[in-house]
């Protein structure tokens, strides 16, 4: 039986973030996945989607321009369109190929081996990894599972990734649909709806359930994000239940309930289920070596340990964020644990995030809803892109930055989001300030490029200060500075 000092079951972002950084303690490591190294982060996920959204953004754009100017639209083939995408992930999956078959090579001095096979616990120290090949055991120190997550499904609707999709086979059609319902109007329902909507070729519906898109998000941003995706033609059935979805003569028929207790049938070329992601935590042996699951089947643990000492969970299947940086950061973390000196705990405060929608949406820290719900007396100061010289310049005005503070004289950075063009490139700065407990100060007396769209943190933080260029006393429609005490609002008065 070969003994490694750690074995890492999946080989996803956590799951590879997880390896690499075992090697840089010099430890001897496996790497196991039974499928693609890469995972969703690579395959039918964040890679190709986000290739998918750059073009659809281009090209809205361009057609945007067009119609201004009286010219007819541009058109890009699907073939083309899928093309580019294969093309971005053969790119990243070369990366991970070359770099997989060198640390291999017998000239290499790093210990690392990727197995390909499926894992199962034996003990809390041993794992039959079953392939082609037959199933062999080994050994390990310590374990790390990053076995993902994969989307969930609804019991009484047939998928069969062609004409009822989950993002598994959204990506793998062979035309535009020209029609698509989407159920589910969380981040990745609305990502496709913005994406198809922004092709042109596709009639977009999509089911709501709440009274609004995006409901874990502040309502000015699900308003503004709400309003783009009308203006693009996409049909948005609010406070709807699904009551059937199924497949009828090679074409979807849906039903939906409305709040007023009407019922409305619809047919559509297709559909996407984008309902959420469940973790890929069965089969592994868990229950039989004492590593314990929650009700909704996450490992469980404390700080990526699970109940087992040496054996860690990161990525999807612990159950926190489900982002490829986050997994990352867990995963590295668990690692560092175990062969490091680590003094503090993963801190989840100063996550920054992406919502690739029209326009952009970033996020880091509390927003407002979230403070609301805590009990947190707050100051929110919201700057309209208008005020930013370099929207201006790039005629992308729409939008704006909502930085949120404690309301006491620390005005401590809480949270921030932003909504427009260049949006997840302005909340950096604030996610390092959350992290190191700085005061606003400190981005009011930065000297920022200029132009920049990252001028607008720096005008926020000086309205807060009361100290801005413009006055909010003048441009009270794009500057606006307040107090929050649960449903108590109070306009701060400045000059």
């Amino acid at each position: 039986m070969e003994h490694y000092d750690l074995c890492v079951i999946g080989g996803g972002p956590s799951g590879y973030a997880a390896a690499m950084r075992a090697i840089d303690f010099g430890q001897k490591v496996v790497l196991v996945e039974k499928g693609k190294v890469g995972g969703a982060a690579i395959y039918d996920g964040a890679l190709t989607s986000k290739t998918m959204w750059e073009l659809s953004q281009k090209l809205h754009e361009m057609n945007e321009m067009l119609k201004r100017t009286n010219h007819p639209p541009v058109e890009i083939p699907w073939d083309e369109l899928k093309q580019t995408v294969n093309e971005a992930v053969f790119d990243r999956k070369q990366q991970y190929s070359a770099h997989l078959k060198l640390l291999q090579e017998e000239t290499s001095t790093v210990r690392f081996k990727h197995m390909r096979g499926v894992a199962r616990l034996l003990s809390e120290h041993e794992v039959e990894i079953t392939s082609k090949k037959g199933t062999q055991v080994i050994s390990a120190e310590n374990i790390v599972l990053a076995t993902g997550s994969r989307p969930r499904k609804i019991p009484n609707i047939t998928v069969d990734e062609k004409t009822i999709m989950t993002s598994d086979g959204i990506h793998h059609l062979n035309d535009y649909p020209k029609s698509l319902v989407i159920l589910g109007a969380g981040v990745i329902g609305c990502e496709y709806a913005t994406m198809f909507s922004n092709l042109g070729k596709t009639k977009v519906y999509l089911i709501d359930r709440a009274d609004r898109i995006l409901p874990f998000e502040d309502e000015d941003v699900a308003q503004m994000v709400s309003k783009n995706l009308l203006a693009n033609g996409v049909v948005i059935h609010s406070e709807s239940k699904l009551q059937r979805m199924e497949t009828i003569d090679g074409e979807v028929e849906y039903e939906i309930l409305s709040e007023d207790g009407t019922t409305e049938v619809i047919r559509v070329e297709k559909a996407l289920l984008s309902i959420g992601r469940v973790p890929n935590s069965e089969g592994l042996g868990l229950e039989e070596i004492g590593v314990e699951v929650t009700d909704r089947n996450y490992i469980e643990e404390d700080d990526t340990q699970s109940t087992v000492p040496n054996i860690y969970a990161v990525g999807d299947v612990s159950g926190h964020i489900a982002l490829v940086n986050m997994g990352e950061i867990e995963a590295r973390h668990a690692v560092e644990r175990m062969y490091g000196d680590v003094k503090e705990r993963l801190s989840y405060d100063n996550i920054c995030t992406i919502m690739f929608l029209t326009p952009e949406v970033a996020s880091v820290g509390l927003n407002e809803s979230q403070c609301m719900e805590r009990g947190i007396p707050i100051k929110v100061v919201k700057l309209d892109y208008s005020c930013i010289a370099r929207a201006i310049a790039m005629r992308k005005t729409e939008g704006f930055f909502k930085i949120i503070v404690t309301d006491d004289e620390e005005m401590r950075i809480l949270g921030m989001r932003a909504i427009g063009e260049h949006a997840s490139s302005a909340i950096q700065a604030i996610g390092l300030l959350i992290k190191m407990k700085q005061p606003i100060e400190v981005l009011a007396d930065l000297v920022h490029p200029h132009p920049s769209i990252i001028e607008g943190i720096q005008e926020c933080v000086r309205m807060l200060l009361n100290k801005s260029i413009f006055k909010t006393a003048v441009f009270k429609d794009a500057m606006h500075c307040y107090r929050r005490r649960a449903e108590v609002v109070e306009d701060l008065q400045m000059l």
